[in-house]
């Protein structure tokens, strides 16, 4: 028997009409590339993304069709993020990080048609356009008549000025019903294994995401906050903060492209905000802005961190020093992006100092709707102990069957499982803790050392800025953990002193057999470090020692 409630389906602009009509006030704060401050209401994002609509279908797009951006966090980019999805094409955010020609790769394996650029991406476009004329037809610069910057465009391609499309089309558009699990948004992983890999996301998995994440118990986000997502908006949605904020009615701060620690600090505090997110080497640069120039956080009282582990010191220093939480999460993009969060339960409620840090430093518990398990080599499960680790298994409704292009379920196991390439524990309590990536793990001896917990102890050290452990080769032990950091501006590494620190943290076998000091480590697209280089570098470091 069916139930007799209403079937409307679940539709992204459905969101943003939400926000218009019940938070018609809020406000959408802007960093522009123009220099200003852009300030106006979701009734107004809601009327401008109708207008937008008509100029997309004036460019050619239909339903299905993707509209790549290659743009920051910004009003102009939020407006493209509601007009494709709603009247059903595919709002494909490109990671501008990445090499140009796995910009050109994936802007071709999409298909895009219509391409938003920021005008800092100027010389970008024009290097790759004689290799997306195929597909992208017109290239919309996110900006002004007046501060149209010079692009030269294969033959074919047409370059148009958002504000001028914008003057000429009207908001007259109604936003159509569809079947909810129609594609919304495409991301593409950042290749750090082979090319980057699409995943197509739906309304109905949005809209699931969104609810989620909202919750108190993972981001929660009201009407009454002020969120400034970090995260770039072409990374994961910026972990949904963009929906989030507008179904809540929270005022939305996007701060464009610099995000410094002296001007993160300035817009943090001058537009009141209360929660921000983003990746931990970005909240570093923070800490050490507002440790030299003795300023203050006046209104911010929580930061998510996600994307990599987050170091105990970022945890304990905006605690002790600045009355701010740090809470961990994690996510990826093939689970739209977020996974877990790490909110305590009241057994973990009263924990102070060092416990508290400990236990922050875990990746935390599902999100509503999602489900996990550790499996061991050959697919067992494995008990929620705390002790136990191994690879790392979900499912939910928000979850990647398949990546684009790829048969529907070809990214699932027989039970629905995707396996996310992570090694991970979860305590008695729920709490998942990662312990290293898949191919990052380190296998000595036939007993495995995570590299995450080496590296967390390694940044504590006061003259350490970052550090990386990979495994080595070595004759007798197979792999060996190596360990290569980074010295805090003005301070020289001391090697002893960095691998005193494990004494007692570790068992003696898992230590570094020696410490390598670099002036820099290599990073991914997305902030990540990129261990691929690294191996492939000092991959035989040991080899030929005793």
């Amino acid at each position: 028997m069916l139930g007799l409630m209403q079937t409307k389906g679940l539709m992204i602009s459905s969101i943003l009409t939400h926000a218009a009509r019940h938070h018609a006030s809020a406000e959408v704060i802007s960093r522009t590339h123009e220099n200003t401050t852009h300030r106006y209401t979701w009734r107004d994002v809601e009327a401008r993304s109708r207008r937008l609509v008509r100029v997309l279908q004036k460019l050619g797009i239909g339903a299905g069709d993707r509209v790549g951006t290659l743009a920051w966090n910004g009003y102009r980019h939020l407006e493209v993020y509601y007009a494709a999805p709603g009247m059903e094409a595919v709002c494909h955010t490109i990671n501008p990080r990445l090499h140009p020609s796995d910009i050109a790769y994936i802007v071709n394996h999409a298909q895009d048609k219509v391409l938003f650029v920021d005008s800092s991406f100027a010389a970008l476009i024009t290097a790759i356009a004689p290799h997306i004329a195929a597909n992208v037809k017109t290239v919309v610069m996110l900006t002004d008549a007046g501060h149209m910057p010079e692009v030269t465009l294969a033959p074919g391609m047409t370059l148009a000025c958002y504000d001028t499309l914008m003057d000429a089309a009207d908001d007259d558009y109604v936003w159509p019903d569809f079947d909810e699990n129609t594609a919304s948004a495409l991301c593409y992983t950042s290749g750090t294994t082979g090319r980057p890999k699409g995943v197509l996301y739906t309304h109905r998995a949005t809209w699931l995401h969104t609810y989620s994440i909202m919750l108190p118990d993972v981001m929660n986000i009201g009407a009454n906050s002020r969120v400034l997502p970090v995260v770039p908006m072409f990374h994961v949605n910026a972990w949904g903060a963009p929906y989030a904020a507008a179904l809540a009615g929270a005022t939305l701060v996007l701060p464009g492209r610099h995000l410094d620690g002296p001007t993160l600090t300035e817009i943090l505090n001058t537009e009141r905000v209360t929660f921000t997110a983003g990746v931990p080497t970005v909240f570093l640069g923070l800490l050490q802005h507002l440790r030299s120039s003795g300023s203050r956080l006046t209104t911010v009282k929580r930061i998510v961190t996600g994307g990599s582990a987050a170091p105990p010191i970022l945890i304990d220093a905006f605690r002790d020093e600045y009355g701010v939480s740090v809470e961990h999460a994690w996510g990826m993009s093939e689970l739209s992006p977020l996974g877990t969060f790490n909110t305590p339960k009241a057994a973990q409620a009263g924990l102070t100092g060092a416990e508290a840090t400990r236990h922050m430093l875990k990746q935390g518990r599902v999100s509503p709707g999602i489900d996990m398990k550790i499996v061991d080599g050959e697919g067992r499960e494995l008990p929620w102990d705390g002790v136990a680790f191994g690879d790392l298994m979900v499912k939910g409704p928000w979850v990647a069957s398949a990546y684009y292009g790829d048969e529907p379920g070809s990214a699932l196991d027989v039970n629905g499982w995707f396996a996310t390439g992570d090694v991970a524990t979860i305590d008695a309590d729920g709490f998942m803790e990662i312990t290293d990536r898949s191919k990052d793990v380190i296998k000595s001896g036939g007993e495995w050392i995570s590299s995450i917990t080496l590296e967390n102890i390694a940044v504590s050290h006061p003259d350490v800025a970052e550090a990386a452990v990979i495994a080595a080769a070595h004759k007798k032990w197979d792999e060996r953990p190596l360990l290569l950091v980074v010295p805090a501006p003005g301070k020289t590494v001391d090697p002893a002193s960095v691998l005193a620190l494990y004494e007692g943290k570790v068992a003696k076998w898992w230590l570094p057999d020696e410490v390598v000091v670099v002036p820099e480590l290599p990073h991914t697209a997305t902030g990540k470090l990129l261990k691929t280089a690294l191996r492939a570098t000092y991959k035989d470091h040991y080899i030929g020692r005793p």
